[in-house]
């Protein structure tokens, strides 16, 4: 049969590799909490992961060039997905991984159960000082609804700097071929060069996601010494993620807004380095800013409503080609301007700690 009479299924092909993606990235970000000190480094780490892994469709572009066909390297693929499978069934939680997480918390077939103690007695006395130490946290600290949370300005200015940065993101993937063709005067080699360095600068997403973790965890640790609980140190560890995040979007905003073919490398640098924060910082906030038992909807909601906003490529897609003549110059402007509203969100998440350390030094 011409393989023509099955190009329909690629429409819901990539609609569960996209959900897939989605749902698989979601459930195994809470394995973050199993390592402590270094939660954020993992959370970073799993989203760089899920970042580069775009690349895995390089790949199988370069084997098929090299004679490999399509249904074999899918057929691979596909085969490899039984790993997630066996994981899921006999190494991940059956429920969500508390943080900070328990003694003796075990994982794997029989996860989530503490191990018995060879001195019963202490084993009690440890685990009835846990649970009053858990009972006072809850009075002091109601846990927030889901409505709450969603009506709270944290998830407000997130939502904001996450769809600005993210349309940010996809526009200029969506514009790179016209913006090159522009620079390049339509040289197809020299064309082909630019994009080739761009998809393999994808790759470096795994690489440069864990500094963003590596940073917050340091932080982390240093205000955890001045005295400041769980909570607190990893929400004052966010603001130099968020704005860090920020600052990279400005400043890949404006690198791709200049005219100059050379820069263009640096550019991509900064596309990298700015999409891999992106996801890692967001993930990151979300997980110190709402309850851990909202941390799936609210992350998922932000995503879906960052996705929404992002179909306004398609009406800069528009302006670009009928009003523009192709030259998106003007809504590259536009981007800057636009990127400087993502700084909303670390300044708000920076004043609302100033305030919560003066109501205790108070």
């Amino acid at each position: 049969m011409p393989s023509s009479a099955l190009a329909v299924l690629l429409f819901p092909a990539l609609a569960l590799i996209a959900l897939g993606g989605n749902m698989l990235l979601l459930t195994n970000m809470q394995v973050g909490n199993l390592f402590g000190t270094h939660r954020s480094t993992v959370i970073t780490l799993i989203n760089g992961a899920f970042d580069s892994s775009a690349v895995i469709f390089l790949i199988i572009k370069v084997v098929h060039q090299a004679g490999i066909s399509l249904k074999a390297s899918f057929l691979f693929m596909s085969a490899c997905s039984i790993i997630h499978v066996l994981r899921t069934f006999f190494l991940l939680p059956r429920t969500i991984i508390p943080y900070p997480l328990p003694d003796d918390y075990t994982y794997g077939f029989f996860c989530g159960k503490l191990k018995k103690s060879e001195d019963s007695e202490n084993g009690d006395l440890q685990m009835r000082t846990n649970e009053t130490q858990s009972a006072q946290e809850e009075t002091a600290k109601p846990e927030k609804t889901f409505r709450e949370c969603v009506l709270s300005k944290f998830f407000f200015f997130c939502l904001i700097w996450f769809s600005v940065i993210h349309l940010r993101l996809v526009l200029f993937i969506g514009t790179l071929q016209t913006t090159l063709n522009l620079l390049t005067d339509g040289e197809p080699s020299l064309v082909g060069q630019y994009i080739n360095a761009f998809a393999f600068t994808q790759l470096c997403g795994f690489l440069c996601a864990p500094w963003n973790g590596l940073i917050m965890d340091r932080l982390k640790r240093k205000y955890k010494v001045s005295g400041m609980t769980d909570c607190e140190a990893e929400l004052n560890s966010s603001v130099i993620s968020l704005f860090m995040t920020a600052l990279m979007a400005l400043v890949f905003s404006i690198c791709a807004a200049i005219p100059v073919l050379p820069l263009q490398y640096f550019t991509f640098v900064m596309q990298v380095l700015c999409r891999a924060f992106l996801f890692g910082s967001n993930a990151a906030f979300i997980s110190a800013a709402f309850p851990p038992c909202h941390f799936g909807k609210v992350f998922g909601l932000v995503l879906s409503l960052g996705a929404a906003v992002s179909l306004l490529q398609y009406a800069c897609f528009t302006v670009v080609e009928n009003v523009l003549d192709g030259d998106p110059l003007y809504v590259n402007i536009a981007m800057v301007l636009l990127m400087l509203f993502s700084f909303i969100h670390p300044l708000s998440v920076f004043l609302h700690c100033r305030r919560i350390a003066s109501q205790q030094n108070k």
